[in-house]
């Protein structure tokens, strides 16, 4: 086993491998009920509104970024003779 203090759990970490009850703790099973919400989905909450302004610069991003792979593979294409 390595000395080094990088690769030990944080003191009063109470969920360090081969506890008595890490098994149960992550049984394939186990969705979080017993904490009183669902670890994995959040079925109750609602999406907030749209961000077009995000949406519509990451979609010019994608187009921009396209033009240049085209303008890239019309530089490096070989010419036909003429």
């Amino acid at each position: 086993m390595s000395d080094d203090p990088h690769l030990t759990d944080a003191p009063g970490h109470a969920d360090a491998p081969g506890h008595a009850d890490a098994v149960a703790h992550h049984a394939t099973d186990d969705h979080g009920d017993e904490h009183g919400h669902d670890d994995h989905a959040h079925g109750d909450e609602q999406l907030g509104p749209l961000d077009v302004p995000a949406w519509g610069a990451g979609i010019l991003g994608v187009l921009l970024g396209l033009a240049v792979v085209l303008a890239f593979v019309l530089a490096t294409s070989p010419v036909a003779p003429a």
